[in-house]
């Protein structure tokens, strides 16, 4: 007589154990180790017909973990890539998509080339630079008169923002001068630039929109001399 179960031997049970140190390594664990599996077996199928049928499954099985992204194309492309990733490319399958290889996913990005700048003048700014090299290619006229006026009022309204302080006019003509490598010259000009006090109250104005605190709102005195307004009643207790 054959019997159905059989009583397993607590020591065999213990001394086979799988531990996840002797197990493979996950590629994307976020995936988990079932789906690895599958995808192992899928691998090992001889038959093409049937290892290309297994290899759709293993795809919906992928994106049912992530199903408001399932439909798209774009995301259905990363999942073919992911499944021969797992497979350590060894799956060899008909897909939508062209196959990734091994040496396109151990490529490094090209180092970026980000602009190393160390103006002495921080507190203008790059765009101040830019702007001057711009007005230095300008051709002599009224146009750049203008365009340089702005310049040095930009300046101005930048140097105050900083230092919160007051600054003469020849003070930005100085650094004009400098910045443009001595071609903007504006030391022996008449020209005034806008007044401190109007560019202080306009930095405070930006200031105040970054930040706004809002207005304070002040109680309303009635007849009697006190501010009518509700208190509640536990509010003028005296502290225990």
């Amino acid at each position: 007589m054959v019997t159905k179960y059989q009583k397993e031997v607590a020591n065999d049970v213990v001394f086979n154990l799988e531990y996840n140190s002797e197990r493979e390594h996950l590629i994307i664990p976020e995936y988990g180790r079932h789906l690895q599996k599958l995808i192992e077996q899928a691998t090992a199928i001889e038959d093409p017909i049937e290892r290309n049928k297994a290899a759709k499954y293993i795809i919906q099985v992928m994106g049912s973990l992530n199903p408001h992204l399932r439909d798209v194309l774009d995301f259905q492309h990363k999942l073919w890539d992911q499944l021969f990733i797992m497979s350590d490319f060894k799956l060899d399958v008909n897909s939508p998509y062209p196959v990734p290889t091994r040496e396109v996913l151990q490529l490094k990005p090209d180092v970026l080339n980000y602009p190393q700048n160390y103006p002495k003048y921080r507190f203008y700014g790059n765009n101040i630079k830019y702007m001057i090299d711009v007005a230095n290619k300008w051709e002599d006229g009224e146009m750049k008169l203008a365009l340089i006026k702005v310049i040095a009022n930009h300046m101005k309204k930048s140097y105050l923002s900083w230092n919160k302080d007051t600054v003469k006019d020849d003070v930005i003509f100085e650094h004009l001068y400098e910045l443009s490598g001595g071609k903007i010259n504006m030391l022996q000009s008449t020209e005034a630039l806008l007044n401190t006090s109007d560019l202080m109250r306009t930095n405070k104005r930006i200031s105040n929109k970054i930040n706004p605190s809002g207005p304070l709102i002040k109680p309303k005195i009635t007849k009697t001399g006190k501010p009518n307004n509700p208190i509640h009643k536990n509010q003028s207790r005296k502290p225990l």
